[in-house]
This record gives structure tokens, C-alpha cells and sequence, in this order.
């Protein structure tokens, strides 16, 4: 036996895993206080089930294998929103609509992006089912923002997309073959001016329609000669103004990785410190079993990506024999203690930021 774990997975040690628990905490209950009640859906489920809660799939990225008791194919989820979707189309199906959902647990993914190479990771988030309006959006996106600014995260950035933007144009006013969509829009994706000049040239000016969100819009207002776009430019817009001020804000239209099942609305949120986007959200159906679609709208947020690489770590040593009451004090104002059990114990042995000495917190240089 040896200590060494699979490709993707790593053991989570003091102080990330006490850091990345304590986000976990803060941003949940951001969601609490803004009506997200929480659901809890098991690690696994039937594949078939899982795949077909989304209107594009679920099970791309998802492990798979026979269940010895049921003799039927499991999937674990790779993603907790089909499950949330699954919970809201059938043991939640009588609530009132929209439905606040909140949700918090690990995910496993057959492969990672080179970018983001754990396999294994632990996703956060909410979802606002029953509603597709612009009203939703703002709030989903204004708690996303609320939330990372309650974990402490800081220079929070915002990339919006139109994930559908090339079907709305091909089915409307700039037909494209159907056969030559999806290579469009992938090379829409790379910002490949050549190719995309080689499929359909009148989509350029997209590859342009790119950057800060203000001057991106303009463009993108330009480009919309037939209006066909713009209530969902309007839209936009109403969503950037709540959050003037909270948020750097960018706009890159025909941006699609990562959001293969959105559908209007997508967006992804970037803080500083951190080397990858620390979540992502946007509109999208959810497929009952009847077949028919709900409108949804969410974000997920993915904790290890903003503990940093060194958390803040604050320990008050309590020397032998400093009375039970006073420690209790002290954990109530919010210092983690760490209590001496026998006498030749130190501050340095328990990794002490700070001493409790003659009745006054003292730092330890």
C-alpha cells in the first residue's frame, strides 16, 4: 500500500479543508437568507434518470457502473444541477413555482480539462426554478455576488455570454445550414475570424462584440439590425445595473465552453487571487418525465477555488490549567483555542497564532 491517490483526486488538509468548509458555510447561507431552502440528493443515481433531466444531457463527464443490488447502470453525478432539476420536477413537482433550491456536495468526473485538473471536487450553488424572466437572472446573479463577497472573495468579474446566440441568428435573420452550426459556433468559440469568414462571414462582427460590458453591448446593438436580439440585450443591461458597483463586468457573446446547457443567459465569475473562474451559472430547461420543459435559472460555485494557496490560520494557545470559562469566552468572540493537555506543551507545537496570557490575547511573532 502506498499513499498515493488516483489521478484528479488529493486529500484536502488543515488549513484548506477547514478554509474551504467555512466558504461552503458562508455562501449557503447567503442563499438561506434570500429564500434557497436546501436539498441534499445522494452521491449516485440510475444513469438513464440523470442523463435525461436536462434538456443537453448530464452524463458527458459522469462515472459509471452496475449496481449489484438493482442489476441497473449508475451514474455519480458529475454535476449536482440535474439532480436539483430531478428533485424539482418530481418530489417537489406540487410546490408553488419558482421554487428556491439551494444545494452543497461532492462531484466526480470521468476526465478534467488540463486547466482544471481535479477530478474530484465540491460544488455549491442555487437554483430559482419555474421562472425564465429577467427578474430570476438578476437575483440569481446578485446572490452569486453577495455570496462570494460574504466568503471573502474580492475583485469579483463577471463574463456573460448568449450561449444559443448562433441558433436564435441561424434560425432568423442569418440562416446557416444546419449542418455547419455546431462547427460556427465552435469556431466562434476560438475566435477562428478565418474559418468563421470561411462558414458564414456575416457572423464576424460577433468575434468583435467582445470585452467590457458597456462598448461590448454597443457593438452587439449595432450588429442587431433586425431587433431580434434585443430583449435579451435589454436583459443585459438590467442585470448590469444591479450590479453597479459590485462587479467588474464583460460581455464575450459567443463564449460556449462550459455552457452546453444553457440557454439565453450564461455567465461565469472570476475573483482575484484565483487562477481559473471560481463558478458559473445561466438559464436553462429542465425535461420532465412527461416531456415537458421548465424554465430554470442557477449558479454553482466551486469552494477549493477560493481558499487561496495559504488561508488564514488563527490559533489562541491556552496554557495548562487556564480555567474552562475563560475558553469558552474566548470561542464565543470568534477565536479558535487550542487548550495545553500536559505541561511541556507549546504554542509552536499546536501551531499557535496567539497566546492567552495574564487575561489578554497576545500575537506570537
Amino acid at each position: 500500500m502506498t499513499a498515493l491517490l488516483p489521478e484528479g483526486f488529493r486529500d484536502r488538509l488543515p488549513p484548506h479543508a477547514d478554509a474551504a468548509a467555512a466558504v461552503e458555510r458562508q455562501m449557503l447561507e447567503v442563499a438561506r437568507l434570500h429564500g434557497y431552502e436546501r436539498v441534499d440528493p445522494p452521491l449516485a443515481e440510475f444513469a438513464e434518470a440523470l442523463g435525461t433531466r436536462l434538456k443537453a444531457g448530464a452524463l458527458r463527464d459522469a462515472v459509471r457502473f452496475v449496481d449489484p443490488v438493482s442489476q441497473r447502470t449508475l451514474a455519480i453525478r458529475p454535476d449536482l444541477t440535474a439532480q436539483v432539476a430531478r428533485i424539482a420536477a418530481t418530489r417537489m413537482a406540487h410546490h408553488p413555482r419558482p421554487v428556491r433550491l439551494s444545494y452543497a456536495g461532492p462531484t466526480l468526473r470521468l476526465r478534467a480539462p488540463e486547466l482544471s485538473p481535479a477530478r474530484e471536487r465540491r460544488q455549491m450553488g442555487a437554483e430559482l426554478i419555474g421562472l425564465d424572466t429577467v427578474a430570476a437572472a438578476r437575483e440569481l446573479v446578485g446572490v452569486a455576488a453577495e455570496a462570494l463577497a460574504a466568503a471573502g472573495a474580492t475583485g469579483l468579474s463577471i463574463d456573460f455570454t448568449l450561449p444559443d446566440l448562433v441558433e436564435t441568428l441561424a434560425r432568423g435573420p442569418l440562416p446557416v445550414d444546419p449542418g455547419a452550426v455546431a462547427a460556427l459556433r465552435d469556431r466562434l468559440d476560438a475566435k477562428d475570424a478565418g474559418s468563421v469568414a470561411a462558414i458564414a462571414p456575416a457572423y464576424l462582427p460577433l468575434i468583435e462584440a467582445a470585452g467590457p460590458f458597456d462598448a461590448a453591448l454597443v457593438r452587439l446593438r449595432a450588429f442587431d439590425r433586425t431587433g431580434i436580439l434585443a430583449a435579451r440585450l435589454d436583459g443585459l443591461a438590467a442585470i448590469a445595473r444591479g450590479l453597479s458597483g459590485l462587479a467588474q463586468l464583460t460581455l464575450d457573446p459567443t463564449e460556449r465552453h462550459g455552457f452546453e446547457y444553457q440557454s439565453w443567459l450564461g455567465f461565469s465569475l472570476f475573483v482575484a487571487g484565483a487562477a481559473t473562474e471560481v463558478g458559473r451559472g445561466g438559464t436553462y430547461m429542465i425535461v420532465h418525465e412527461d416531456g415537458a420543459e421548465e424554465a430554470a435559472t442557477g449558479f454553482s460555485l466551486y469552494a477549493d477555488a477560493l481558499t487561496g494557496a495559504a488561508p488564514d490560520r488563527r490559533r489562541l494557545f491556552l496554557p495548562l490549567g487556564t480555567p474552562a470559562g475563560e475558553g469558552r469566552t474566548l470561542r464565543a468572540q470568534g477565536w479558535v483555542t487550542v487548550a495545553a493537555l500536559e505541561p511541556e506543551d507549546s504554542p509552536q507545537a499546536q501551531l499557535a497564532t496567539h497566546l492567552w496570557r495574564n487575561g489578554a490575547v497576545e500575537a506570537i511573532g
